[in-house]
């Protein structure tokens, strides 16, 4: 909680809330994350709408873009934004025609969580797909993801002010933190991410992804369409994702700690050599 200044923050807002401590209230001007609604359109067309938090945006729209519509970094010929009374609106453009669908199939109209990384989908079978396989990539030694997890909390300005929010950080092959971008949802989070490693020239097969959140379904879905070899998570993950890692080659770290941490699938990167599938 803060007290101090009046200047908007990118990401945060202010309210007055009511602090109690050993039974005495004190009124404060608290620090919040903001969640903001962000409608999709892409090439005129609504595509979907979710709460996101509204900062580094054009990266999300790269990355959004090639996780969930396959388009690559050079695809995209323009991306544009308003801001709205309700919110924001991304304007994504394409070099080439998107392929026309049937006005039933698979259109996403429904609006998403902050915490839905797949809502708006009609149908299962366009829910639950088999991402290609991921390439090899780069051994990663177990002292360069703790590296990384080490220096994380330094990296995440907007959760040390609110407490609110999920990060994804890209490390190279020693540790190092190279990019990380904040949101409330832990899949816009990633979205954001890769589409920065993908605007800034990164090679996904050169290091490795850290996540603060759970390892779901769609992250490692979203990892692995990008080309991202090795996913740590600092919470568990589910057993729908360990199964996705496994069928496209990931590697899958959960409970991740310094000292300490799960490997689902594929082992051979984080320990040099295959263990076989527990």
């Amino acid at each position: 909680m803060s007290t101090e200044g009046n200047a908007h923050t990118p990401g945060l807002a202010r309210r007055g809330v009511m602090d109690v401590r050993d039974g005495v209230a004190t009124p404060l001007q608290d620090q919040l994350a903001e969640e903001i609604p962000l409608a999709i359109h892409v090439n005129g067309e609504p595509l979907a709408v979710m709460m996101a938090t509204p900062v580094d945006l054009e990266d999300f729209a790269h990355g959004f873009a090639l996780t969930e519509l396959g388009i690559a970094i050079g695809g995209l010929a323009s991306v544009g934004m308003q801001t709205l009374l309700e919110g924001i609106q991304l304007d994504l453009h394409t070099r080439e025609p998107l392929p026309r669908r049937p006005p039933d199939d698979d259109a996403r109209w429904l609006p998403g969580r902050s915490g839905c990384g797949i809502c708006g989908h009609r149908r299962l079978e366009d829910v639950i797909k088999q991402p290609e396989a991921v390439g090899q990539g780069t051994d990663i030694d177990v002292d360069a993801l703790e590296a990384a997890l080490s220096a994380i909390d330094a990296w995440q300005p907007l959760n040390a002010a609110t407490g609110a929010i999920h990060a994804a950080a890209w490390a190279d092959r020693d540790g190092r933190l190279r990019l990380v971008r904040e949101d409330v949802g832990r899949h816009n989070a990633l979205d954001k991410l890769i589409g920065a490693m993908a605007r800034e020239g990164m090679d996904p097969a050169e290091g490795f992804a850290l996540i603060t959140s759970r390892a779901s379904y769609e992250m490692v879905a979203k990892a692995a369409a990008s080309g991202i070899p090795l996913l740590a998570a600092m919470s568990a993950p589910t057993a729908l994702a360990v199964d996705l890692a496994r069928g496209c080659g990931l590697t899958l770290v959960g409970f991740t700690r310094v000292g300490r941490h799960v490997i689902y699938s594929h082992p051979q990167r984080l320990l040099g050599q295959p263990l076989g599938q527990p």
